[in-house]
């Protein structure tokens, strides 16, 4: 039986299809790929991609194995879904028994990846995809300056891998003016002009190049290459530093009121005694907490919003609970049952992602993917 007082998500499918839209448009030529790593960033992979398919989308990345082949039974093959984290030791025979495409990110996946291929049932995984990923600059994943001079030098090092794809991934382009920036771009052009690629096995063309991600997209064209990997945009969140957002909002967040209380002078509200009561008001507690991805850095300075009106997040945020002020309000307002806004609808009468992450002194991508299970989930459109 559904829980009535749980907290409810609500995924608005068909404003995360109008942001792909937005996303293809602004990235041509180029294509448009899909990263729905970490279950969709928190909203759901298995409802999230199938939709996107239907849109058009025929590359998909997640992060791990794992996740890959969770995606793999819901997207039929023929969409290709590649592994950012790479080729972990031992799972060659699950990403070619369901057709994932690995990002080799070292010289030694490289080498594991040729010699699987040259192992048992090597004819069928001869045709399996993989891709490079190349650091130009982000020092976390990818072939480092020393690997990729090394391949560079030696292309036979790839002799047996059939490379679909050549990736890099920008460290600033939520900042359009940042110098790193161009740095990048200039590195990866100079890899892709310079690394020789054995014959494709499976008889392709020269593998597609790619840069940018979501914020990459809103940078010149000449970021965009051949393919670019939407992630966060896809959701809502804002891609750039500053500028107005042009994605539709995709989710709306809210949790329910489970009673009122009325205080005064001289009381306090939650652990820690951390508010004090400045005089008589009405104050609700609602259902959600740090349980569910509500950071408790929110706590004494955060808000939701109920009708419409801001009401102040007041005392700590517990695990499973927090407390809002709503004296300002007319008590049949803010009747227990009541739902409260954390995330939507637009602003003045309520607060995006991007709004509740700079109150939790985080980002939006963090917000997303903390959203706890205990939400029930609810989607439209599509």
């Amino acid at each position: 039986m559904p829980d009535s007082y749980a907290p409810v998500l609500s995924v608005d499918l068909g404003a995360m299809l109008a942001n792909y839209n937005l996303l293809c448009r602004r990235a041509l030529p180029a294509i448009c790929g899909a990263v729905v790593k970490a279950d969709a960033y928190g909203l759901g992979a298995a409802m999230i991609a199938p939709h996107l398919k239907r849109a058009g989308c025929a590359h998909f990345f997640v992060a791990t194995v794992d996740e890959g082949l969770a995606l793999r039974r819901v997207l039929l093959p023929g969409v290709k879904i590649y592994l950012l984290d790479g080729l972990p030791p031992g799972a060659e025979n699950d990403i070619a028994a369901a057709e994932l495409i690995p990002i080799l990110n070292t010289l030694a996946e490289i080498e594991r990846w040729r010699s699987f291929q040259r192992g048992p049932g090597a004819k069928a995984a001869a045709l399996r995809q993989a891709g490079l990923h190349f650091d130009t600059g982000l020092n976390r994943l990818g072939l480092d300056r020393r690997a990729t001079l090394d391949l560079i030098g030696d292309p036979h090092l790839l002799d047996g891998c059939n490379i679909g794809l050549v990736m890099s991934h920008l460290a600033c382009a939520d900042d359009p003016e940042h110098p790193m920036n161009r740095t990048q771009l200039q590195a990866f052009r100079e890899i892709a002009a310079n690394l020789r690629l054995p014959p494709r096995l499976d008889g392709g063309g020269r593998p597609l190049l790619s840069l940018a991600a979501s914020s990459g997209i809103f940078l010149p064209s000449d970021y965009h290459f051949d393919l670019a990997r939407p992630g966060v945009a896809l959701y809502g969140v804002s891609p750039v530093l500053g500028a107005e957002n042009p994605l539709a909002p995709v989710l709306r967040l809210q949790a329910k009121i489970l009673q009122l209380r009325d205080v005064d002078l001289d009381m306090t509200v939650g652990y820690g005694a951390s508010h004090q009561v400045r005089g008589p008001t009405c104050l609700a507690t609602i259902g959600v907490g740090y349980a569910d991805g509500i950071f408790r850095s929110l706590g004494n300075r955060g808000a939701v919003f109920v009708a419409g009106q801001r009401a102040p997040i007041v005392g700590r945020i517990s695990m499973d609970l927090m407390t809002i002020d709503v004296g300002h309000m007319p008590r049949q307002a803010v009747q227990p049952g009541t739902l409260v806004d954390l995330i939507g609808p637009a602003a003045p009468r309520g607060q995006s992602i991007d709004d509740l992450a700079t109150a939790s002194g985080t980002i939006g991508y963090e917000i997303l993917t903390n959203l706890g299970p205990r939400f029930q989930r609810r989607y439209s459109g599509g």
